[in-house]
C-alpha cells in the first residue's frame, strides 16, 4: 500500500530535485546533557509519538516555554534508523521537545499531545497505517510516568472518546533525529504540508472530537446590536480595518486579548511585537486550541486565514515572516479583539494567565 505522505514526499523530490541529508544520530536519554548552553535544571525533555511527525511539530513549537521540537525515530531496537527502515527496526515516528519547566509544565504538554492524535487507534494515525505511525508517550523519569498515566486516566474518564484509549505509556529509548528535510517540514514546504494534512483526515477528526458548542456567541441580530459596524464587518464579513488607525496596533499595555464576540482568550501582550504593518502582530496564540486556520484564496494567492474556534470570528491572517522563536506573524484586526489589562484578569475569569506578567495566582 502506498501511503499518502510517501506520495507527497516523492512528488516533492521530483519537483525540487531535492538532495536529502541524512542526520539520524542518536540524541537524548535522561542523562545526556542538553543543548543551547542551559543547564538541565532549565531544560527538560518530552518525547511523544503521534503518527506523522510533520504534523506533530507545529502544535508544540507555538507553546510558550518550548525551546526546540525535533522529528525523529524512537522505541525500536536498531541503531541509526532511516526513513526507509525505521519501522522494520521497531521504531515509531516521534517528536523530541526540549522545554523550560518554569514556563510550561509536562501536564500542559500532555494536554497538547492528546489534542493532536486519535488515542483509540492501535493501527496507525489517520491515513498513515502501520506500526511506525502508532501513538505513544515515552517518559523520561518516574515523575513523567505518573503524570502521563494520570493524564490518560482523566482523558479516558472524560467521555470524549467512545472507544478505549490504546496509546501506550512507555519508558524512553534513544531518540534518533530524522533526516534534515523532515525537520520543520511545515515551514519549508507549506503547500505540500497543507495538502497532506488536509488529505490525511487528521484535522477533520480533531475538529469533530474537540469542537465545543459556541454557546456564548449571540445570534446575528444581537451581534449587529452589540458590535460596531467595523467590528461586525471584520468578524462576520471577513473585512480588514485600516492600518495605523485601529485600537491596538501600538498598544503597549500588559494583558490578554480576547475575541470580541465570544470572549475566548486568543493572544497575550507578551507575544506582541511591532511588525511595522499597522496592525497588532503576535508571534503565537495564547491558547492554540482557540485558533482555527483556513486556506484563503480571496486575493488569488494562498494565504492562511485565522479565526476563533468558539466565536468563529475572522481575526486576520498568519504569515511565516515573523521573529524568533516561532518565525510566525499573526496579523490581527483590532476590531476582532478586546483587550483585558493584567489588573482585570481576575474580574474576567482569566486569572490563570496572571503568571505571564509576574503576578501570583
Amino acid at each position: 500500500m502506498i501511503r499518502l505522505r510517501n506520495v507527497t514526499r516523492w512528488l516533492l523530490s521530483v519537483a525540487v530535485g531535492a538532495t536529502f541529508v541524512v542526520d539520524n544520530q542518536a540524541v537524548g536519554g535522561p542523562e545526556e546533557p542538553l543543548a543551547s548552553g542551559l543547564n538541565t535544571a532549565q531544560q527538560k525533555v518530552a518525547l511523544f509519538a503521534g503518527g506523522c511527525f510533520w504534523c506533530m511539530e507545529s502544535p508544540f513549537e507555538q507553546l510558550r516555554g518550548v525551546f526546540t521540537v525535533e522529528s525523529g525515530y524512537t522505541g525500536g531496537n536498531t541503531t541509526n534508523p532511516t526513513y526507509e527502515n525505521y519501522a522494520a527496526g521497531g521504531h515509531v515516528e516521534a517528536v523530541r521537545i526540549v522545554y523550560d519547566p518554569s514556563q510550561i509544565t509536562y501536564k500542559e504538554l500532555l494536554d497538547t499531545f492528546w489534542r493532536q492524535i486519535d488515542p483509540t487507534d492501535a493501527g496507525g494515525q489517520f491515513v498513515d497505517r502501520g506500526s511506525g505511525y502508532t501513538s505513544a508517550v515515552f517518559y523520561e523519569d518516574e515523575e513523567q510516568r505518573i503524570e502521563a498515566e494520570q493524564s490518560k486516566k482523566e482523558l479516558a474518564s472524560s467521555g470524549r472518546f467512545s472507544k478505549p484509549l490504546v496509546t501506550p505509556i512507555l519508558p524512553a529509548k534513544p531518540f534518533y533525529r530524522a533526516e534534515e528535510y523532515h525537520q520543520g517540514f511545515h515551514k519549508k514546504n507549506p503547500f505540500h504540508y497543507t495538502n497532506y494534512r488536509q488529505g490525511s483526515g487528521r484535522d477533520s477528526f480533531l475538529n469533530k472530537v474537540w469542537a465545543q458548542p459556541a454557546t456564548t456567541v449571540p445570534n446575528e441580530k444581537e451581534l449587529r446590536e452589540r458590535l460596531t459596524p467595523l467590528q461586525y464587518e471584520v468578524t462576520q464579513k471577513n473585512g480588514t480595518e485600516p492600518p495605523f488607525n485601529n485600537a491596538y496596533w501600538n498598544n503597549e499595555q500588559e494583558g490578554v486579548y480576547v475575541d470580541i464576540v465570544s470572549g475566548e482568550p486568543l493572544f497575550a501582550s507578551t507575544d506582541k511585537f511591532d511588525s511595522g504593518t499597522g496592525w497588532p502582530s503576535f508571534t503565537r496564540p495564547l491558547v492554540p486550541e482557540n485558533i482555527v486556520e483556513r486556506a484563503d484564496w480571496s486575493l488569488l494567492t494562498r494565504r492562511t486565514e485565522v479565526r476563533s474556534r468558539n466565536g468563529n470570528s475572522h481575526l486576520g491572517h498568519v504569515f511565516r515572516d515573523g521573529p524568533l522563536p516561532t518565525g510566525l506573524r499573526y496579523c490581527i484586526n483590532s476590531a476582532a479583539l478586546r483587550f483585558v489589562p493584567k489588573e482585570q484578569l481576575d474580574q474576567e475569569g482569566l486569572e490563570q494567565f496572571k503568571t505571564l506578567f509576574g503576578t501570583d495566582r
